[in-house]
């Protein structure tokens, strides 16, 4: 469990970091945009491997159940909550869209919306920490962003084909992902 507090420490920390503008804007002014955003990388890298190195033998040393999910009333609005999570993903992606302009900050949309999937339907602690922490970090970023002023997507009048695109890859790539979650997970999504 160490493990995977620590990566989460560094991941969610590093990324932390960026909404502290002044804080960061004197790092850069120090070492430069380059080696900044190469010691970013590393740093969010290694919290990454951590998470999930963390994770993994944190299963493997069996769960610590903290509560019991009603499965048959959360996991159905888990997994519509996942498809739009990968919506969500896609149009993070794509060339401007109403869902993006709707969504406004797409990608913070789709970790917020797949940290709560997850969440409805584990309830063990290593689960609730790693969900539990994504999930908070990406409300506390959606404020700073808001705080900063920075409005998002540009408005986007109408659905459009651009919207149909995202549907679509968020589609195949939550198809996909329910298909492959045992083997690239280790637990069944469906």
């Amino acid at each position: 469990m160490t493990i995977l507090v620590l990566g989460l420490i560094l991941f969610l920390g590093i990324h932390t970091f960026t909404t502290l503008r002044p804080a960061r804007a004197a790092v850069i002014g120090r070492l430069g945009e380059g080696p900044y955003k190469g010691l970013y990388s590393l740093a969010a890298a290694v919290g990454l491997v951590l998470i999930v190195w963390g994770f993994g033998r944190y299963r493997s040393a069996g769960y610590i159940q903290i509560w019991d999910p009603p499965f048959r009333i959360f996991h159905p609005v888990a997994l519509v909550l996942l498809w739009f999570a990968f919506v969500a993903l896609a149009a993070a992606y794509a060339p401007p869209s109403r869902i993006k302009a709707l969504l406004r900050h797409p990608m913070l949309v789709a970790v917020k919306v797949w940290a709560l999937s997850h969440l409805l339907v584990n309830g063990d602690l290593g689960s609730m920490l790693l969900f539990g922490g994504l999930l908070a970090w990406a409300v506390y970023d959606r404020i700073a962003v808001k705080r900063r002023g920075d409005q998002g997507a540009a408005p986007v009048a109408r659905f459009g084909r651009n919207d149909a695109i995202v549907i679509l890859i968020g589609t195949i790539a939550y198809v996909a992902m329910m298909w492959l979650h045992e083997s690239l997970i280790g637990v069944t999504a469906a």
